[in-house]
């Protein structure tokens, strides 16, 4: 276990930091110039930034299934004790649903040039996954509350994992989209938000199916 946390942490690290090392959260569309150089320069940094983060995904999923491949293997020893999932993650989930939905919506309204409404999509996007992460915070305190901690049963050890890593990516989501807000909100118009908006709804859907994964998985055993 403490190998794959190793594993885990070293990954996540190389990944953020070759997305840093190629600009990728940067935006390149305000640097001066000619109309004809600006436009070659954002879709070159369109491109570079959507195989940036595919690249991302990629070793996040390798992690995640590392976990689920290890969760697997350890459930069939005899100390393995099943954890009675908290009502609330139904819940949860549904909020997080709801947020994919309104980024999905926020990426239609850039792409349509409605800046209004991708004002109001931005911020119901992190209305919905602030509560999503602190829906998972309430669940882990009623499982504390069971007597659940993180050391005291290996199902319990690996819902905190589970939940707790998931969350972290969604913290990470949380920041660039805090970024795109803030600039929409000082005036940026919907043209020059498509690409962090579409980045974000690329990240914010991939995190609700490794959500339901990760969910169905929890419930199942």
């Amino acid at each position: 276990m403490i190998a794959v946390l190793i594993f885990m942490t070293a990954a996540v690290a190389i990944s953020y930091w070759w997305l840093w090392k190629q600009k990728i959260l940067e935006q390149p569309w305000l640097t001066e110039g000619t109309a004809v150089d600006n436009r070659d320069s954002t879709n070159l940094a369109g491109k570079s930034a959507k195989s940036g983060l595919f690249v991302f995904l990629a070793v996040v999923t390798s992690i995640f299934s590392l976990f689920i491949s290890a969760y697997f293997m350890r459930m069939n020893l005899n100390d393995w004790l099943p954890v009675d999932e908290p009502r609330l993650l139904w819940g949860n989930t549904g909020v997080l649903a709801l947020g994919s939905i309104a980024i999905h919506w926020t990426a239609r309204a850039a792409n349509n040039d409605s800046i209004t409404t991708v004002r109001y999509g931005l911020i119901a996007t992190g209305i919905f996954t602030s509560l999503f992460i602190l829906g998972q915070w309430v669940a882990w305190q009623e499982l504390v509350d069971q007597g659940h901690y993180l050391q005291s049963n290996p199902a319990a050890t690996f819902f905190y994992l589970f939940t707790g890593l998931h969350g972290i990516h969604l913290l990470g989501g949380l920041w660039v989209w805090l970024k795109t807000t803030l600039k929409v909100l000082a005036g940026q118009n919907a043209e020059q938000t498509i690409l962090s908006v579409e980045l974000c709804r690329n990240y914010w859907h991939y995190l609700l199916v490794v959500w339901l994964c990760l969910f169905a998985l929890l419930l199942s055993t």
